[in-house]
Formats: structure tokens, C-alpha cells, sequence
């Protein structure tokens, strides 16, 4: 090859390859809300959390990761009013339950990022809750700057076991069933 061939050909090489532009969209906390759904035996119980801090990361336009910091002290119900909603949301904050004090965050890391449609993706994340952290997989839709996130949750792996049937025997009608679901509506 002659020195113009290869000139040719590193020419066209660089400028053959686009690098992978790689975005981060922080999350709008203001406007963007968890709501969660806890089951039991006799109902059921939802409301909402607050996030304390999000972003979502873009390659290429199609999403590729996620972080999300969750502030654990606003849990609180919107189902029950007076007495009985403030008897359930400091119930949900003690060590009962989410131990709010000593664990005043939750976190979610996107770790893989599958696409499962137009707009639709398969996440694997890590879910650290009470300080203790299990691989979750839930799904992701994008609508131009917003997007919506569903996912279960098993409490009894992060050790949350008031009312739990996978720890205590003869509840009865006294039962928490161990998932609850989490819906988040995210605007960026």
C-alpha cells in the first residue's frame, strides 16, 4: 500500500466510528412520585415516598443505567386519615418495619439494562433497604422526558418482618403479605 492508501484509510476509519454519546438526566424530584401498595390478609394499605436524589443515563438516546436515592423518613400512607394514618406512617417509620432513624435512605443502581420493546426496558438493579442490599428486576417506560418504573418488592429479604408469614407462624388474619409493589412516575 502507498502511503495515500493508508492515508485514506485511518482517514475514513476515524471518521467512520461515532463515539457512544453517553447522557445523564437528573431526575426532577419535585415532580416525580413513588407510590407504594402493601397487602394483606384483610386489604391493603398505599401511599406514597419521597426521592431525595435520581438520575437516568442515555447511550444513544436508549436508556443504559439509573441510580436512585430514596428519603426512607417520608414514607406515608394516603388510604387512611386522623389517628389511624399517623399510627400506620410511625409504625412503617420504626424498626418494625423500615427503622427509619437508623436507615433514613434506600438506594436503587441499575446494574443491566435490557431493551423489551419500543420505549420499554428490563432492568436488574441492586435495592439496598435497612442497609441490606438484594438483585431486583422490574421494568422501565420512556414518553419523551418522562418515564415510569414498576417493580415488586420481597421485605423479607431486607429484613422487614413485622406481620411476616416467612417469619412467624399463626398470624391468621393477621398477615402482611411479604411483596408490596412500588410504582414511580419520574419526569427529567
Amino acid at each position: 500500500m502507498n502511503n495515500l492508501t493508508i492515508t485514506a484509510v485511518l482517514i475514513l476509519t476515524t471518521f467512520s466510528f461515532k463515539p457512544i454519546e453517553k447522557v445523564k438526566k437528573e431526575i426532577k424530584v419535585a415532580s416525580s412520585k413513588i407510590v407504594w401498595k402493601g397487602y394483606k390478609v384483610t386489604g391493603s394499605h398505599e401511599g406514597t415516598i419521597a426521592i431525595k436524589s435520581a438520575f437516568l443515563t442515555f447511550e444513544d438516546e436508549k436508556l443504559s443505567g439509573g441510580e436512585f436515592v430514596i428519603d426512607m423518613t417520608t414514607i406515608s400512607s394516603t388510604d387512611l386519615q386522623g389517628e389511624f394514618k399517623g399510627n400506620l406512617d410511625g409504625h412503617l417509620k420504626s424498626d418494625d418495619f423500615f427503622g427509619v432513624d437508623t436507615h433514613p435512605t434506600a438506594a436503587l443502581i441499575f446494574k443491566d439494562v435490557q431493551a423489551a420493546g419500543k420505549n420499554s426496558y428490563t432492568v436488574t438493579g441492586d435495592l439496598t433497604i435497612k442497609g441490606k442490599t438484594n438483585p431486583v428486576i422490574f421494568s422501565v417506560s420512556l414518553y419523551g422526558n418522562k418515564a415510569t418504573a414498576t417493580l415488586k418488592v420481597d421485605r423479607s429479604k431486607f429484613d422487614v418482618r413485622y406481620g411476616s408469614k416467612s417469619f412467624f407462624d399463626g398470624l391468621k388474619d393477621k398477615a402482611i403479605n411479604d411483596e408490596f409493589d412500588l410504582v414511580a412516575d419520574l419526569e427529567f
